[in-house]
């Protein structure tokens, strides 16, 4: 039997208006400023801790893989709470399970996740329906068969970058994230729920230092990311990185963060790479080169060289972003995310410049840059405790859990709607939201789709060597 003609008409027309309001509320929250999920941050104590108001509500987070990052991971979600000064404090991203093929590395978390389940089976974890949330936190190659399942069981999925370590492997990823409309899915791009990054797009988006003449990022580390263990299969398990057929190299496991924050604040993505590398202090038999090059050729005619090295410490790690009226260094140490402005001489005085303080590096003076900075600074309280710097991996998981319950919320309201149950409908009306202040700043499967491409066409050219150059196809970073 055939709808009638009449009805069909009317739930088109209910459902195309009911999507077009969501996009004026949007675009009218963008405006005055939204609401979101979460409101400010009380004051952290001393250790990093965060805290959210105890309005939020708790979502049950699942951690696979326990290794040096996933421990990480389950520290920082241990200290997501309620604040301390509005009881009763409650836990804010419980962790209730957690997995790993080497039972021993559940002893290395017990104290950060006393009452979390343990698995050496990712299956059965997925099972458990009180696993809300799902980080995916094993070695990059092992990653898309845990995502893909994930997604497949309903659950939100945070997945460490890069997304994978091959291009299809990738492409299958960002295809099952994109299709998962019902779930939240974030890469681990930390740096795109920095706010001090967040900060400084629309300030360099405007073209506030002028025309992009190049930009140059810098990892060095010295490690050998060589891990030794009782067994020569476990050695080799810990070791992945050192092995190409389980590796992307530096440009996949460590300059992806840097690639990624350069596409993003100059808003454009390169069209060509060429990469050199050499194994020059490691030579233990790996085929990983602990040193790399790389440079990407810009739309515009400029170029991003990209330089990471696990053989020298010297510098440790930075981004500069050169334009013709300034240039702007970023920095993320100990002490948080900083950033600064140098001025040319003939650049034009934007008004604000009095304000900042100012730091002497070498010959330059550099402008700081940060919210607030423009005006006069307040001064601190006697005896008032300094802020503790967060790490840009507890800003990452702030927006994770804020997306997450957004999308909950919202997906329940539009089902409940009636008016549509097209995921495509769905899709676009979360769009919507998305334009909101209630949705935070966070890499998502498009994000870690372009990014982890980039990366592995950049390992790939230096894996070619002479200087290798490959094209970028748009195509790539279609799904």
């Amino acid at each position: 039997m055939q709808p009638d003609e009449n009805q069909q008409t009317q739930n088109e027309f209910n459902r195309r208006e009911f999507i077009q309001n969501a996009a004026s509320f949007g675009a009218m929250m963008a405006m005055m400023g939204g609401v979101p999920l979460f409101a400010e941050e009380t004051n952290a104590p001393a250790g990093g801790e965060t805290h959210y108001r105890a309005s939020a509500t708790p979502m049950n987070f699942a951690v696979i893989g326990c290794g040096t990052q996933g421990r990480e991971i389950i520290q920082t979600l241990s200290r997501i709470t309620s604040p301390p000064n509005d009881p009763p404090v409650v836990p804010l991203a419980p962790v209730v399970a957690i997995c790993d093929t080497y039972e021993a590395a559940f002893r290395r978390v017990k104290e950060a996740a006393p009452n979390a389940e343990t698995f050496t089976d990712y299956h059965k974890l997925l099972e458990k329906k009180e696993v809300e949330a799902v980080v995916v936190a094993t070695p990059s190659h092992l990653h898309r068969e845990i995502v893909e399942a994930a997604l497949a069981a309903g659950k939100h999925v945070y997945c460490e970058a890069p997304l994978a370590t091959s291009f299809d492997d990738t492409r299958a990823i960002a295809k099952a994230a994109k299709a998962a409309v019902r779930v939240h899915f974030q890469s681990g791009l930390q740096m795109r729920s920095d706010p001090q990054r967040i900060f400084l797009v629309p300030f360099i988006h405007s073209r506030q230092t002028g025309m992009n003449v190049m930009a140059r990022t810098l990892w060095h580390k010295k490690q050998s990311w060589r891990r030794a263990a009782p067994t020569p299969e476990r050695e080799a398990a810990l070791s992945w990185r050192v092995n190409s057929a389980t590796s992307p190299g530096l440009m996949g496991e460590q300059v992806i963060h840097q690639l990624d924050m350069v596409n993003w604040l100059l808003n454009i993505r390169p069209v060509a790479v060429s990469g050199w590398g050499a194994n020059l202090v490691w030579k233990d038999g790996r085929d990983v080169a602990d040193t790399v090059q790389a440079m990407f050729e810009m739309p515009d005619g400029s170029n991003y060289f990209a330089d990471a090295s696990i053989g020298t410490s010297f510098d440790s790690a930075y981004e500069i972003l050169h334009g013709s009226d300034s240039t702007v260094l970023l920095r993320s140490d100990d002490e948080g995310s900083r950033a600064w402005l140098f001025k040319e001489v003939d650049s034009p005085l934007l008004g604000w410049e009095v304000y900042p303080p100012k730091v002497q590096f070498y010959k330059e003076t550099g402008i700081t840059l940060m919210a607030g900075a423009s005006k006069t600074p307040p001064k601190q309280k006697a005896g008032e405790a300094p802020l503790a710097v967060k790490t840009p991996l507890q800003f990452a998981f702030e927006a994770f859990i804020t997306n997450c319950g957004t999308v909950g919320k919202e997906v329940k309201n539009f089902l409940g709607s009636k008016v549509s149950d097209d995921p495509d409908d769905l899709r676009e009306y979360l769009g919507t939201v998305k334009q909101t202040h209630a949705w935070k700043g966070a890499a998502g499967w498009q994000e870690g789709l372009e990014a982890t491409v980039l990366a592995l066409k950049a390992n790939e050219a230096i894996i070619k060597g002479g200087g290798t150059k490959i094209q970028i196809e748009k195509a790539w970073f279609e799904v």
